[in-house]
């Protein structure tokens, strides 16, 4: 008996070494998936900074630029859906890399657009760039990462997205009055290194290796079994893409039109406003590991709702600073909870096309936010206009995480 407890006991210690091992090279690829979803959310900003002077230049209104938001939004479904079966298929990396450099060229591109409709057609192929990234880059992450610091480590790698609209917010601030706005989408040939790095230091994820699909049919017979779940996360994606959005991509125009702020004002506020996101994620990440994925992001967008009067109506220029970095803490607060809280729900055979797609169709069901916002604020003030869809959006979001499951520090490496 004594030997037998032996080996069981140095078997235990052998496959725990074997997973600390596996999971020791999270780092790269979590690093990797931050900086990519970082320089996404870096140009998908840069058109929020720059709308109104981008409208300017073409002749246009603030509601046809804010349609090019929603067109890049409407396309990133066929980007999570194209580069989430290669990843399935083929592995997390080269999908990873293929779309770094594939959206590194079109932003690049946008900045030479010679017409509005030709930055539509840019802007369209940019969201099948954009929406390809995040699946597949969380999915390597989140496969890699130790489970018992899954939700912080969600969190932190949700917040690329704020930190790419920080630094869009600090790029518009030191260079638009220099050089205007299309040599700002130049800086979005980065990403094209990024995919050097992802090809020399990232591995490839080790429970894609176990669990790889035999053949496309395979794939499909996989997506087709949990068509539930992923009408559920559809569903929840929606709400959530709603919550951002709606609080983010008009709100340098409602600081514009209804502040009347210049542009250093304006970026100082949304940059400070996107300090509060970057915490919010990490703590209620870290949260989340504690008290539960949906909890947590419940939690964070009731908070929300009672801080919606502040951010949107703040008396003076200090409590609007205020409002906006705890409105930000709140809505990625609850958004750091979704990488860990998709990839858990997710079978490790489609956890490369089933999180980035549903997430991806979401987007496409809330892209007309910023044009419902620029209609509504025609028809009434912005404040009031951003703070009906906030608090509307908040509350339907809180309903829909409530009625679904979860499945926090999920291991994937037992299945």
């Amino acid at each position: 008996m004594g030997a037998e407890r032996r080996r069981q006991r140095r078997g235990s210690l052998i496959l725990a070494e074997q997973r600390e091992a596996a999971a020791s090279d999270h780092w790269p690829a979590l690093i990797a998936s931050f900086l990519g979803w970082t320089l996404d959310a870096f140009d998908f900003f840069l058109v929020v900074w720059c709308l109104t002077a981008i409208g300017k230049e073409f002749h246009q209104p603030d509601t046809a630029v804010a349609f090019s938001l929603a067109l890049t939004l409407a396309f990133r479904p066929v980007g999570a859906f194209l580069f989430g079966l290669l990843a399935d298929r083929y592995g997390r990396r080269l999908p990873l890399m293929l779309d770094l450099i594939f959206y590194s060229v079109v932003e690049v591109a946008t900045g030479l657009a010679p017409n509005f409709t030709s930055f539509l057609v840019l802007r369209a192929l940019f969201g099948i760039g954009m929406g390809g990234e995040w699946g597949v880059g969380a999915s390597l992450a989140m496969e890699k990462v130790p489970p018992r610091w899954r939700g912080v480590l969600s969190g932190l790698l949700q917040q690329g997205y704020a930190v790419g609209n920080l630094l869009a917010a600090l790029c518009y601030l030191m260079f638009f009055n220099r050089w205007g706005w299309r040599p700002l989408f130049f800086l979005g040939g980065l990403p094209a290194l990024l995919a050097l790095f992802v090809r020399f230091r990232v591995k490839e994820s080790d429970v894609w290796e176990k669990s790889r699909a035999e053949s496309w049919s395979h794939i499909g017979r996989h997506v087709f079994r949990h068509w539930k779940l992923f009408l559920y996360l559809v569903l929840l994606m929606t709400g959530m893409n709603l919550a951002s959005h709606g609080t983010q991509d008009m709100y340098p125009t409602f600081l514009e039109r209804f502040w009347h702020l210049g542009v250093k004002d304006r970026s100082v506020v949304t940059a400070l406003s996107m300090v509060g996101a970057i915490v919010g994620g990490i703590l209620v990440g870290l949260f989340s590991d504690r008290i539960g994925r949906k909890r947590a992001l419940m939690l964070s967008l009731g908070l929300g709702i009672l801080l919606t009067p502040l951010w949107a109506y703040a008396p003076s220029i200090g409590w609007l600073i205020a409002g906006a970095m705890l409105m930000q803490f709140c809505v990625q607060g609850a958004w750091g909870v979704i990488p860990a809280h998709l990839s858990e729900l997710s079978p490790n055979s489609i956890r490369g096309f089933l999180p980035g797609f549903a997430y991806q169709c979401g987007v496409l069901l809330a892209g007309s936010v910023s044009v419902l916002e620029a209609a509504l604020a025609e028809r009434m003030s912005y404040a009031a206009a951003m703070a009906v869809t906030a608090a509307t959006v908040f509350l339907a979001t809180i309903i829909i995480a409530g009625m679904g499951r979860e499945n926090p520090g999920a291991d994937f490496r037992a299945n």
